[in-house]
């Protein structure tokens, strides 16, 4: 049974800067996984881990593990690589926090859905890279909205000039970062992934999403896409269909 407001979130550092850090919620039960909860705000820093309190709040009701991460953004020492780098050891240390390693899940919205499924893809990255050699391996992400292909949202200019300004340039100009920080060129992922995406949304387009569960697919991958109604907010919204939809999918991917 949920018990709304009993969780309380506890800050740990996962570094020396000031954006480095998340926010751990613990249920009052037995925890059923371990979920990184990733903000969204296109890479940028006047948004962070505020969106995803409420999440984490949501999910250790419900009797889950939530680890809400903050990272360096474009505006306060983020972009490339440093806004990965965070990603990726905000995840790595949950080894040193006394949580389950062994069934982690990431999601993440908007911004943060590109980030999920990245980091769900880290095993992959070639040693030395950006985000290579992961501590904490994750079981599978979901991804709210995500921007998965980053190519065609930088040549379609979702959010701007928010891809470009997050890798620090286009993709013609710096491809070898396309390649490390694309989720969409790291098709085929070995874990599952689930996009979640109105067709209503205006800020990320909903074909992010198609395009990117057609290609994962066709190569063979577990990828699925759930469009539930409303638009590019509800689906942060704990008390909306589309979180549910959101959370109804945790305990396949924790394997439980």
């Amino acid at each position: 049974m949920r018990r709304p407001g009993t969780a309380r979130p506890v800050r740990h550092d996962y570094g020396p800067d000031r954006f480095q850090f998340g926010e751990l919620t613990r249920p009052t039960q037995r925890s059923r996984g371990t979920v990184v909860v990733v903000h969204g705000g296109f890479w940028r820093a006047q948004y962070g881990l505020a969106l995803g309190r409420p999440l984490a709040a949501d999910l250790a009701d419900r009797g889950y593990t939530a680890w809400n991460i903050e990272y360096r953004r474009v505006g306060n020492g983020g972009g490339w690589p440093a806004t990965l780098e965070d990603v990726a050891a905000a995840i790595d240390h949950l080894d040193s926090l006394d949580v389950d390693i062994d069934h982690v899940v990431s999601v993440g919205h908007s911004a943060g859905g590109h980030l999920a499924v990245w980091a769900a893809g880290r095993p992959g990255i070639h040693d030395g890279a950006v985000g290579s050699a992961p501590v904490v391996r994750l079981r599978g992400a979901v991804s709210q909205a995500g921007v998965l292909d980053l190519v065609t949202a930088a040549a379609e200019g979702t959010g701007g000039t928010a891809v470009t300004d997050l890798l620090g340039g286009g993709p013609d100009a710096v491809p070898v970062r396309y390649r490390i920080a694309d989720p969409f060129q790291a098709i085929p992922l070995d874990v599952p992934v689930v996009c979640v995406h109105t067709t209503a949304d205006s800020d990320v387009p909903y074909a992010q999403s198609v395009a990117y569960v057609a290609a994962a697919s066709a190569a063979g991958a577990n990828a699925t896409l759930q469009t539930p109604p409303g638009d590019h907010f509800t689906l942060i919204d704990p008390a909306d269909p589309g979180w549910d939809v959101v959370v109804d999918a945790l305990p396949a991917l924790l394997g439980n």
